[in-house]
């Protein structure tokens, strides 16, 4: 089933992961027969720079077309590229600032570091709230229990990544910050009130749908709002009527991992993968096992043969994907990578730590 006309086209709903870290036979094999929109990164594959470097332009090279190459990089706990450039500070240390300036800065050197070493999607910056449920998960990767105070870091951290070149993304939509359990292992379930959903945890896709380019789909439950425990990433009612119509969010909707222990609670991840788009998302975010990413190509391609309304969403999220690949050929790396840029790169990432933690120290003494 591969082999299927369409298969190109549902290629461009994938974003997927693997191991190792340099272009190998399986790996240039997994790409031409997927074909996905992009690949995504992480700390297993990041050891030196230029290392990382190549390792793309050959991603890209053996798709033969503008893809998207993601990372998560926020700094803090999640630093994928602590290894090779050394280490970034997080999001609450930024914001503990209170320097707007600083929140753009955290963005823009990041960015930087992003699209030198071949980056043109950021997974950050998160924009789930500060709560005492999440706390022991989430720590220092969110910034505030107060919406405002979020959207303010956020917004001058995208506008920080766009001045780079780099694209980013909201998460964990519809928010996590009353979410108690880890959804990499279990299906956390969120029992908050529709109104308070609105006011609070739903206030920065709404203050800032328009200036981010995608949005990442938690697998999180919202029984009090879907009378129902499945993830909100494989719900038409999140998605579809909420993000897409009630929201108005026009960019691209992102799915969290497929392969992550609190989807497989409900659906294994090729079941979730054709669920996820039926319910008005784009791209599948499959980041492990190649087994998983072929069965998920396979069971898209079958439900679209099978299914003509199906089929139509598929070839409306191909479009949106499209459409945004166009516009990634002007965000291509940044020149070849040197020792002295990858120097300069390391410096620009402590001298920007030694600020965030100077700041700190002088907030304190004043207060």
């Amino acid at each position: 089933m591969a082999g299927s006309k369409i298969a190109p086209i549902v290629g461009r709903l994938l974003v997927i992961g693997f191991e190792g870290t340099e272009m190998t036979a399986g790996l240039r094999n997994l790409l031409a027969r997927a074909q996905p929109a992009g690949v995504i990164l992480f700390a297993r594959n990041v050891v030196r720079a230029e290392q990382t470097c190549e390792l793309l332009r050959e991603c890209r090279a053996t798709l033969g077309r503008p893809c998207l190459t993601c990372v998560d990089m926020e700094g803090g706990r999640v630093d994928r590229f602590r290894q090779a450039l050394g280490p970034a500070p997080s999001a609450a240390e930024v914001f503990a600032t209170g320097n707007r300036k600083l929140f753009r800065r955290h963005g823009r050197v990041i960015g930087d570091c992003c699209r030198a070493l071949g980056f043109n999607v950021d997974l950050a910056p998160v924009v789930d709230l500060d709560a005492p449920a999440s706390r022991p998960v989430m720590r220092s990767r969110v910034v505030s229990a107060d919406p405002a105070r979020t959207v303010l870091y956020a917004r001058e951290f995208l506008a920080g990544l766009r001045q780079s070149g780099v694209a980013g993304a909201l998460k964990h939509f519809p928010g996590l910050g009353e979410a108690n359990l880890d959804t990499h292992h279990e299906l956390a379930r969120v029992s908050k009130p529709w109104k308070k959903l609105w006011a609070e945890d739903l206030a920065p896709y709404r203050a800032l749908g328009r200036e981010a380019a995608m949005v990442l789909i938690s697998h999180a439950a919202y029984p009090e709002v879907t009378a129902e425990n499945a993830p909100a990433s494989l719900s038409r009612r999140w998605i579809g009527q909420i993000l897409r119509q009630k929201i108005g969010y026009r960019g691209l909707v992102l799915s969290d991992d497929l392969e992550m222990g609190a989807v497989l609670k409900v659906a294994p991840t090729e079941r979730a993968a054709v669920e996820f788009i039926r319910a008005g998302g784009d791209l599948c975010l499959i980041c492990h096992k190649e087994e998983a990413i072929l069965r998920s190509l396979e069971a898209l391609i079958g439900e679209a043969e099978r299914d003509r309304r199906f089929m139509e969403r598929v070839k409306q999220s191909a479009a949106r994907v499209s459409v945004f690949l166009g516009k990634t050929k002007s965000r291509r790396p940044a020149g070849r990578l040197t020792s002295p840029k990858v120097e300069k790169l390391s410096r620009q990432l402590w001298e920007f730590g030694e600020q965030v933690r100077l700041e700190a120290i002088r907030g304190q003494d004043s207060a």
